[in-house]
């Protein structure tokens, strides 16, 4: 059987470090959407950030989260908001040496959340 995305960028441990350069380096240093975390609990973020990829990856469901459009909703995200997210986990992803293929059929799944995050 072919490992999951989860197993082959190395479990939820590798997904932390992914997570934390996301935010640290690329989410919270673009003036275009850090705006949207500046009432953040960014530790819990990054929790949440972490169950919620790794599960999407094909891990283990610990994502207890609110729903997706509820954890938007009012934020007023627009389409190239969640775009510039998108291109950020693609190179959180690249930056960690995580095959194009894979990284590909990770931003899929991210897409198809699309719907319940963007102008909630």
């Amino acid at each position: 059987m072919e490992p999951t995305l989860y197993e082959k960028i190395g479990g939820e441990e590798a997904i932390e470090t992914v997570v934390d350069y996301f935010y640290n380096e690329l989410v919270l240093k673009d003036e275009t959407v850090k705006h949207f975390f500046d009432e953040t609990d960014m530790e819990k973020q990054r929790r949440h950030q972490t169950k919620f990829i790794s599960f999407a990856l094909g891990g283990p469901n610990q994502y207890t989260g609110k729903s997706m459009e509820k954890a938007h909703e009012g934020m007023d995200i627009q389409e190239r908001d969640f775009e510039a997210i998108v291109k950020h986990l693609h190179a959180a992803l690249a930056q960690f040496q995580v095959p194009v293929d894979d990284i590909e059929k990770a931003l899929n799944k991210v897409a198809t959340l699309k719907d319940s995050i963007v102008n909630k």
